[in-house]
């Protein structure tokens, strides 16, 4: 299981950002890849729901300023963590259900994440056409692991944490709550990530 070089593929992610009426937003997704695990990530088809390392971000409240026909999204630095689904559960329509399983890893982000969205301007309206932003998360947490008949430690395979790329759509998705889990959310948007590890650092 060899550390992963500084700039070395990390891992490709897909997911979802929700935000509350009340301006809170977090997200929620699974991995599509994770370097360094030599096993077939998914208990079936490539899915949500069969997907067995999911994650989930800690809520928190971002700021906002524009610049033209950018806008400028301001998250604080927070914490998201991975988990080993044994049972995959994950759902879209009850984003929490990736925050189950055994944590096996938490990340904090380094500081503040600008993420960006051009609008294009169509009659009198702006519409948004790209959204995207880049983030460094420190490894603050890793569990060692069992998968696919192997031992794992997510922090002997990324050393000190990675950095993130990532595209988001700009055309919302439809939520549906399933009860009984609320909250419900007024704005709902799928995201892609590559991620690539810091290496063992000094």
């Amino acid at each position: 299981m060899p550390l992963l070089s500084p700039a070395e593929l990390a891992w490709y992610v897909t997911g979802r950002f929700y935000r509350r009426p009340d301006q809170w937003l977090a997200d929620y997704g699974y991995f599509l890849h994770l370097s360094g695990i030599d096993a077939h990530l998914f208990a079936g088809a490539i899915g949500e729901t069969t997907a067995h390392f999911t994650f989930a971000a800690k809520p928190f409240l971002a700021g906002g300023v524009s610049n033209g026909a950018l806008e400028l999204g301001l998250d604080p630095a927070g914490e998201f963590s991975v988990y080993l689904q044994r049972e995959p559960a994950g759902d879209f329509d009850w984003p929490e259900s990736f925050a189950q399983g055994e944590r096996i890893a938490t990340f904090r982000r380094t500081g503040l994440v600008v993420g960006t969205t051009l609008s294009a301007q169509v009659g009198t309206h702006a519409v948004p056409v790209l959204a995207d932003n880049v983030f460094s998360a420190l490894l603050i947490d890793s569990q060692p692991f069992e998968f696919g008949g192997r031992r794992y430690d997510l922090a002997q395979l990324l050393g000190r944490g990675v950095t993130q790329f990532g595209t988001a759509s700009t055309v919302p998705i439809a939520f549906r709550a399933i009860a009984p889990h609320p909250p419900t959310y007024d704005l709902v948007l799928p995201f892609t990530g590559s991620a690539i590890a810091l290496g063992a650092g000094v």
